[in-house]
């Protein structure tokens, strides 16, 4: 009877969650922005809340603070992590077909109307809330409650023989920064590729609400439950510099990019734009974009990999296998995003991309590819 309970409440355990984010959401203090988007009826910019750095610490403390008065184990989320795991995916299904199949068609297939989505920009009530800015939200904030709660197993299983695993500390702080920077800088966000570019669909809702938070912490997952390898300090501190330059590239491009829609005339870093215009439209071409055309991803992709070797099994088997999964997804991911991305800008800048594509030769990897 017992472990029907705890089945039934690791099932529901998301949906609480998720719920309570959206609450303070709703409830906590947010900036009020206009952003790159323009309504698609309307032509006018979107409004966006944005509350990420409040919502986040705000969780976070209630997570602590259920875990202090032991009314909820430190550890829950690892205890049920395949029912909520199971209780997440029923969430993303749900939540795919309703937002999908309640909108007209794009005129495509069902099929990928379901993956890709049919509305652009979904709000409720005047932007209160953004559906993507809602996904992204809800996907980092549990994905880092999961990462604590594997971390603080843990830590419960092996402190007391001594057996903690540094790079498994190195990893969870890894990932607990990118759910960190990533809601400190959400306005940037709102002039990247997802917001301009993706429609709300499966993709993206299944990929916020149950792939997120619980894929991208494989490495950790997968590691919980292994002792300290043993592995040096120093390439300890290695893998942690391998994950802040990729940081520096991804964050450097992202904020390079933001700064020159906002205030074109600004340098970044003492970079001074330079930029190549047909009257209509400009692309920037120097500094990290002129580089390589998505050195952004190149970046992303270079996180992943230091997250998967800081756990400290990354060529010992099986969990080798486990660890890797994340930076390949990203791999996979991000190269075929470049080709899209580069489609939709071809059609976008005409002639005007051509000139960058031959300042800016390579797509992702410099002096590689």
């Amino acid at each position: 009877m017992n472990d029907l309970k705890t089945m039934i409440l690791g099932f529901c355990t998301p949906w609480i969650i998720y719920a309570l984010i959206t609450l303070l959401h709703i409830i906590l203090p947010a900036r009020k922005v206009k952003g790159y988007i323009k309504h698609e009826k309307t032509g006018e910019l979107l409004d966006y809340r944005l509350n990420g750095i409040l919502v986040l610490p705000a969780s976070i403390i209630l997570w602590f603070l259920l875990g202090y008065f032991k009314l909820v184990p430190f550890n829950w989320l690892y205890t049920v992590r395949w029912e909520s795991l199971a209780g997440a995916v029923v969430m993303g299904l749900l939540y795919s077909f309703i937002i999908v199949l309640r909108a007209p068609s794009t005129g495509k297939f069902l099929c990928a109307d379901f993956w890709f989505g049919r509305i652009k920009d979904p709000q409720l009530k005047n932007g209160l809330i953004d559906a993507k800015m809602w996904l992204y939200l809800i996907g980092a904030v549990m994905l880092q409650l999961n990462i604590l709660s594997f971390a603080a197993h843990h830590w419960q299983t092996f402190a007391a023989s001594g057996q903690v695993n540094p790079g498994y500390i190195l990893g969870t702080a890894m990932l607990t920064w990118f759910c960190w920077e990533y809601l400190f800088h959400e306005r940037v966000h709102l002039y990247t590729y997802d917001f301009i570019a993706e429609r709300v669909g499966f993709k993206l809702g299944f990929g916020c609400l149950s792939f997120y938070p619980y894929f991208y912490s494989v490495s950790l997952w997968s590691t919980v439950n292994l002792p300290n390898p043993g592995l040096p300090l120093w390439l300890t501190v290695i893998f942690g510099i391998i994950f802040w330059g990729g940081w520096c590239l991804t964050r450097g491009a992202n904020m390079q990019k933001f700064y020159f829609k906002i205030a074109p005339e600004k340098s970044f870093l003492g970079i001074k734009p330079e930029v190549l215009s047909d009257g209509k439209h400009s692309l920037l071409v120097n500094g990290f974009w002129g580089k390589s055309r998505h050195i952004n991803y190149l970046g992303e992709i270079i996180q992943g990999c230091a997250v998967a070797l800081a756990a400290g099994f990354a060529f010992s088997f099986p969990a080798a296998c486990f660890v890797w999964l994340y930076p390949l997804y990203y791999t996979g991911l991000l190269f075929t995003r470049q080709v899209d991305d580069d489609k939709i800008c071809k059609a976008k800048y005409g002639e005007l991309w051509d000139a960058y594509t031959k300042k800016a030769k390579y797509r992702i990897i410099p002096y590689i590819y």
